[in-house]
């Protein structure tokens, strides 16, 4: 049995050898020899791959240009469009100033707020029916005071002692008179009180303006200018103050507002040689005045004086000093004085002008300071406004004091 199985076995596996054994011959005669695979078989090169800037297809054998041997467009460069025309700065308004005459007179009220200081203080005490020595002492005390002065007050009270000693029965109206006449006596001088502006020469006038820190010398100066072109003069302005901050634009904005001229110089520049520079183009535009604002100074400082010595020095080589006005603020009273004291040794103090003489001053001050120097005040400041620069009438002062 197992003999006929392992003959089966082997008769099957010869069956299948042979039949491997056709089918291969019978593939061999289908394929063409045309198709038959070559023993060296051919490598085709791939399709270069696109570079940055190629076209992604296949790159063609053509001839090429440079970029030089390219003709490029010429690009037309935009048309600006037209520049306009800055407008230029509009010129600053010229104002009138308002006339010095009478400006006092309209101040009136302003400068009445003092007289109860003085002058309504002085006729309430005269009044009285009985003047003993204690109303004579309260007098002297009211005038002492308002800054009158110990000389000049000790000299009124007793010319008022004789008076009214002789008039003996004493009106209101009386009282009133014979007040007014002694005060004109005590502020009246035989000095001239107009500022120089007309020196009789070819070159102009020269005013110098000078005091301490504080005093408003700068705003004096513009409306200074202010009453000078009001009265029909040409002004050329000096900005000589180089030390305080925007002094100079401040001069230069009080000049632009009636028409006059500003010289001035670098910050910290030496100011005897901008007072130099401001007199000669006064002279060269044949101005009338040269207003010459100085930077203020402690008057306890030498070198400072000094420096203003110079000033003038340097000023008086291009024409002469006509004016050195001393700006005096009202308010310091009697410390006032010490600096005119000062100022008058420096430089020939010819004018005062009292600054912020309105409600919080006190109207003695001129007396005390014509005294003191020997100098007539020739301007007075009664309040903040560009025309309130009013030449000194004494007349108008003392009836402002005493009130109608």
């Amino acid at each position: 049995m197992e003999i006929v199985i392992l003959a089966v076995v082997i008769a099957v596996v010869l069956v299948g050898a042979v039949s491997g054994l056709v089918v291969g011959g019978r593939r061999k005669k289908q394929l063409p020899s045309a198709e038959r695979p070559s023993a060296t078989p051919t490598i085709t090169t791939p399709p270069a791959e696109p570079r940055v800037g190629d076209e992604a297809e296949t790159p063609r054998d053509e001839s090429r240009r440079t970029i030089e041997e390219v003709d490029l467009p010429t690009a037309e460069a935009p048309e600006a469009p037209p520049a306009e025309a800055e407008p230029a700065p509009a010129a600053p308004e010229v104002e009138v100033p308002e006339p010095t005459e009478g400006r006092l007179v309209r101040l009136r009220a302003r400068l009445a707020r003092s007289q109860n200081a003085l002058g309504k203080g002085l006729l309430t005490l005269l009044s009285r029916e009985h003047l003993d020595e204690d109303t004579w002492e309260e007098i002297e005390d009211t005038l002492l005071t308002a800054d009158v002065g110990v000389v000049p007050t000790q000299e009124l009270v007793e010319r008022l002692r004789e008076r009214v000693r002789v008039l003996g029965t004493r009106t209101p109206q009386e009282l009133r008179t014979l007040l007014r006449e002694e005060l004109l006596k005590l502020v009246a001088t035989d000095a001239p009180r107009a500022v120089k502006t007309d020196n009789g020469l070819e070159t102009p006038a020269v005013v110098m303006v000078v005091g301490v820190n504080g005093t408003g010398k700068t705003t004096t100066t513009g409306k200074l200018a202010r009453v000078l072109v009001a009265d029909g003069k040409s002004v050329v302005l000096g900005a000589a103050d180089t030390f305080r901050a925007a002094a100079a634009d401040q001069l230069q904005t009080w000049g632009e507002r009636v028409g006059a001229r500003t010289v001035r110089g670098p910050e910290g520049g030496d100011p005897a040689s901008i007072a130099f520079d401001a007199v000669k183009e006064g002279i060269a535009e044949h101005a009338d005045v040269v207003l010459i604002d100085t930077a203020g100074r402690l008057h306890t400082k030498a070198g400072l004086m000094d420096e203003l010595g110079k000033v003038k020095r340097v000023v008086e080589k291009q024409a002469p000093l006509d004016e050195v006005l001393l700006v005096l603020d009202a308010t310091t009273g009697q410390n006032g004085l010490v600096q005119a004291r000062v100022f008058a040794e420096v430089v020939n103090i010819t004018g005062i002008v009292l600054t912020k003489l309105d409600g919080t001053a006190k109207g003695g001050i001129v007396v005390a300071v014509q005294r003191e120097l020997g100098v007539p005040v020739k301007l007075i400041g009664l309040g903040e406004g560009p025309d309130d620069l009013a030449p000194f009438d004494p007349e108008a002062f003392v009836d402002a004091l005493i009130g109608d």
